[in-house]
């Protein structure tokens, strides 16, 4: 799952061509999914989502425990962890949220709609090589 995370945030990386800056693009990916994810658990249900996949994060990638969700499942901190941070760790922080997200959907509502939700919204990245859902979550893993 990880490299679905990075391949979806290199992406969003690489088409970046607003005012945010790559790092602020890195973990705003997460959002990107808030549409689908509001419409078929409702706002609560993302934020609980979101709280959760954090806190498993927390436990691949420590820095994020500068990071806390807000009351409308936006990401509170990140400010302060690029303070802290180069910007190759902010960008792995972020891969690892994202695959930790991308986890708990897998759990909840199955391999084959997330993957349908996760192609709704990036059509045009390619993951057909990849291997999703199989459970890895860092690198060592698969």
């Amino acid at each position: 799952m990880l490299n679905v995370a990075k391949r979806l945030v290199t992406y969003e990386m690489l088409s970046n061509t607003s005012r945010e800056t790559n790092t602020q693009v890195a973990f705003h990916v997460g959002d990107r999914l808030r549409p689908q994810l509001a419409t078929l658990m409702g706002n609560g249900g993302y934020r609980a989502l979101l709280l959760r996949a954090l806190v498993l994060a927390k436990a691949e990638a420590p820095w994020l425990r500068a990071v806390q969700v807000n009351m409308d499942g936006s990401l509170k901190g990140l400010e302060e962890l690029h303070a802290q941070l180069s910007p190759t760790h902010f960008f792995d922080c972020s891969v690892v949220l994202l695959a930790q997200l991308l986890l708990m959907l897998v759990a909840f509502i199955g391999e084959n709609l997330t993957l349908h939700l996760v192609r709704e919204v990036w059509p045009n990245v390619s993951l057909n090589d990849l291997e999703f859902g199989k459970g890895a979550t860092s690198e060592k893993d698969g």
